[in-house]
């Protein structure tokens, strides 16, 4: 016991001596590591020149779809403002990792190399295989299902040479018309979004890729995009704390090495009208440094979204982000501007020198607990079948088995009886043929366009798909007046199975009462029909909860338990019958 002690003390004291404190440690750190790591932050930091300082504040965007000219201008601002990072935009990986690999070998500090992966790098790379939306992982009970997935989009980062995946989102969705949130939060509950946040923010860092919780304080409760424009978040204190912010201070000591700070306007946490938290020294020294404590790298928001695009000039933007508290400014549209002002701050005395200091060790000590130190270029070959394959497949549809929320099965129409004829009345806009097919290799399965429904035979037992549009996480959830009629229609006369093929909010106004059976599936795609399919062939088990409230009748938590079947025959695998 006194050995440990006294390692830990001496840990203490090294960390105290570069004046941080990283959120961020790999596991199994110990002395001697933090003592290279110490050795490593001073020596590099005293080699710099105040201008490449403040360089390692700065991250930009890299496209490859952008043309030649902006990528000679990414490669100048690497090489002349010395910058600290890339964040990873659209859209050919291997011309990526061959750029990555160029720039890390002319910057003096390694580059930490960024991307939006919340659903893996597919939300950048097309090539790539989806993984599920963290409103489709707040279903899942085990949340070591969700560490699992996290550990392999870590996989796939480090092999595209990404070090940090700016994720989890950790905002409670408590409104159904949030127009950029919604299917990126985890749910409309905070210990959900916690529990979740904590197992997808650990699969990352335990395969040394560093997370990030955001988007601080709160992005959960708002009307507008802030991309395009600046929301705005009028609760009062008591509600701030017990539902916007609770997720972040829940999550603030667990080592998590990220926070975002979100462009929005919150008038209970700064007084000064129209001032975005991004730039609120109130809200990020305030709140998040001095009152919770947070010792981690913090980062901005994109410094080029409309709510704050619209409201200051680049390098002005960014100055007032630094000195906000800010550690990193994320897609800086204005380094060299940003550098002049914010060194024009520390002449004034605006910005102690001690910030920078504080800020660009910390940065350091990241880097090289990341393993920057030791960099190994990357092979741009096969690089698409490596982020797409088997593996992906088998993991991803095991998510969605899992996310799977039964919300009722009145009569018991669940299992599929393989001996019974079913049919199968698909509606909204999406396609729905894998769905269709897998069914079809246990049951048989007779379709019927809406046009068609009063040609099925009453009290048949007919599964109505809402196939909505999966091409992103912001398409509208709303059914169609006409979808809503021919359910209606349909629960007159016949045993109602309703799939839900898209958000659970797809219910908000549906009448469910005369229906027996509803199920959620969260999302259509290939993975998720075929996921369904099995469960509803009694292949696998369905345990998911609902992660939102969604109106007085489904509220969160609801879900009904249903096993496998024990004996599953499989029928001769036949094209769906057509009448």
């Amino acid at each position: 016991m006194k050995n440990v002690k006294s390692q830990i003390s001496f840990l203490i004291i090294l960390l105290f001596s570069l004046k941080i404190s990283a959120q961020y440690q790999p596991k199994d750190l110990n002395k001697e590591d933090l003592k290279k790591a110490s050795d490593w932050v001073d020596k590099t930091y005293n080699s710099l020149s105040q201008d490449q300082k403040l360089g390692q504040l700065f991250i930009i965007a890299l496209y490859t779809n952008k043309g030649e000219d902006f990528i000679n201008n990414v490669r100048n601002i690497v090489v002349n403002e010395q910058i600290g990072g890339l964040i990873l935009m659209q859209d050919d990986a291997a011309k990526e990792i061959n750029l990555v690999n160029e720039f890390q070998t002319k910057s003096k500090v390694p580059l930490i190399i960024g991307m939006d992966a919340e659903w893996g790098v597919f939300q950048r790379i097309a090539t790539a295989h989806k993984f599920p939306w963290a409103m489709t992982l707040g279903a899942i009970q085990d949340k070591s299902l969700i560490t699992q997935m996290a550990a392999k989009i870590a996989e796939d980062c480090k092999r595209m040479a990404i070090n940090w995946d700016f994720a989890p989102v950790v905002d409670v969705n408590t409104n159904p018309d949030n127009p950029i949130i919604g299917n990126r939060s985890f749910g409309s509950e905070v210990s959900n979004v916690v529990s979740s946040g904590l197992a997808y923010s650990t699969g990352l860092q335990n395969n040394n890729i560093l997370a990030a919780i955001k988007h601080f304080p709160g992005h959960g409760d708002t009307n507008t995009d802030s991309h395009l424009d600046l929301p705005v978040v009028s609760h009062n204190i008591k509600r701030l704390t017990d539902i916007e912010l609770a997720p972040f201070k829940a999550l603030m000591d667990k080592g998590i090495g990220g926070v975002m700070v979100a462009h929005l306007y919150v008038p209970a946490l700064e007084n000064e009208k129209g001032v975005p938290a991004s730039v609120s020294k109130k809200i990020v020294t305030g709140i998040l440094k001095d009152k919770y404590g947070y010792k981690g790298l913090i980062i901005t928001d994109a410094l080029n979204m409309g709510a704050v695009a619209k409201r200051y000039k680049p390098g002005e933007l960014d100055a007032l982000a630094f000195k906000a508290g800010n550690d990193i400014m994320l897609f800086s549209d204005g380094v060299k501007e940003g550098k002049r002002l914010i060194q024009l701050a520390i002449d004034q005395k605006e910005i102690s020198k001690d910030r920078v200091e504080e800020s660009v060790k910390k940065i350091l000590l990241t880097k090289y607990f990341l393993g920057l130190t030791k960099y190994e270029p990357r092979n741009p070959e096969n690089i698409n079948q490596d982020l797409n394959n088997h593996s992906h497949k088998i993991l991803v549809q095991n998510l969605y088995s899992n996310a799977l929320t039964l919300l009722k099965d009145d009569k018991k129409l669940l299992p599929l009886n393989c001996k019974e004829t079913y049919y199968y009345v698909p509606l909204e806009e999406a396609p729905y043929q894998t769905f269709l097919d897998q069914l079809n290799l246990h049951t048989t399965v007779i379709i019927k366009k809406a046009s068609e429904i009063s040609t099925i035979r009453p009290n048949s037992t007919v599964i109505v798909g809402f196939h909505k549009d999966n091409s992103t996480a912001y398409k509208p959830y709303k059914i169609s007046e006409e979808s809503k009629r021919v359910l209606a229609d349909l629960s007159k006369n016949q045993n109602v199975i309703l799939n839900v093929f898209g958000s659970a909010y797809a219910l908000k106004d549906i009448d469910i009462s005369k229906i027996p059976t509803v199920l959620v599936s969260y999302e259509n795609n290939d993975d998720s029909m075929t996921a369904t399919a099995n469960a509803l062939n009694g292949e696998t088990r369905i345990s998911g909860k609902l992660p939102v409230l969604v109106n007085e009748n489904l509220k969160a938590g609801m879900g009904i338990d249903l096993n496998a079947s024990s004996k599953i025959n499989l029928k001769d695998n036949k094209k769906t019958s057509i009448e």
